[in-house]
C-alpha cells in the first residue's frame, strides 16, 4: 500500500511540476512561409504599418499578401503594410484532462489514506481505490473545463524584418536610503 502511495505521489509530481516542452517558434519573415503557421479560418491580430492592431479571420493567404476579414469586411493586406501578425497557439484538452485525472486520483487516494479507519485490510484498499477513481473522474471534468476556459498567449507568427528594434522611453521612481528621484531611460 505504501509502495502504491509513493508511486502515485511521484506520478502526480511529475505531471504537475515537469515543465512542458517549449513549443515556441521563431516568427516567419516572409508571407511565403505564413502557410506553415496559419490557414484560412484562423483568428489573428495584425499590426499594420501605422501601428493599428486589427483582429480578424484569415480568408486567404498568398505569397505577397493576406486577405483578412475584420468587422464584417474583407480586406487585402500586402506584405509591405504589415508589421506583425499574432495568433493564439492551439491547445488540446489532453493536458488539462491528464493533470485533472492525476490530481483527482491522488487526492481521492490521499483522503482515504489519511483516515486511520481506512487502512490495513482488503475492504479499506477497495475504498481507497474507489475514492481514487471517483477523484480521477471529477478531476478529468475539472481539468478539461479549466483548460478550455484558459486562453493561451498571443504568439508572434510573422515579424517584418527590421521591426524588432524600436525606440523605448521609460520613467521609473528611484528610491534609495539617501536619495529619491526619477530614473528616465531612452533607448533606440
Amino acid at each position: 500500500m505504501r509502495c502504491m502511495s509513493a508511486g502515485l505521489a511521484t506520478l502526480f509530481a511529475t505531471v504537475l511540476w515537469v515543465p512542458a516542452m517549449a513549443a515556441a517558434q521563431e516568427p516567419v519573415k516572409s508571407f511565403d512561409q505564413l502557410n506553415t503557421r496559419l490557414k484560412p479560418g484562423d483568428v489573428v491580430w495584425l499590426t499594420d504599418a501605422e501601428g493599428r492592431e486589427i483582429k480578424g479571420t484569415i480568408r486567404g493567404l498568398a505569397p505577397g499578401s493576406l486577405r483578412l476579414e475584420a468587422e464584417g469586411a474583407a480586406r487585402e493586406y500586402p506584405m509591405s503594410r504589415v508589421q506583425t501578425i499574432r495568433a493564439r497557439r492551439k491547445d488540446s484538452l489532453k493536458n488539462g484532462v491528464l493533470i485533472g485525472a492525476v490530481a483527482g486520483f491522488a487526492g481521492g487516494a490521499a483522503s482515504c489514506l489519511a483516515n486511520p479507519q481506512c487502512s490495513g485490510d482488503e475492504a479499506a484498499a477497495g475504498v481507497t481505490i474507489g475514492l481514487a477513481i471517483v477523484g480521477a473522474a471529477a478531476g478529468v471534468g475539472i481539468g478539461a473545463a479549466i483548460d478550455a476556459a484558459v486562453k493561451g498567449p498571443k504568439l508572434v507568427v510573422y515579424q517584418r524584418s527590421g521591426t524588432g528594434a524600436q525606440a523605448r522611453f521609460s520613467i521609473a521612481p528611484l528610491i534609495a536610503p539617501h536619495a529619491k528621484g526619477v530614473a528616465v531611460s531612452f533607448a533606440f
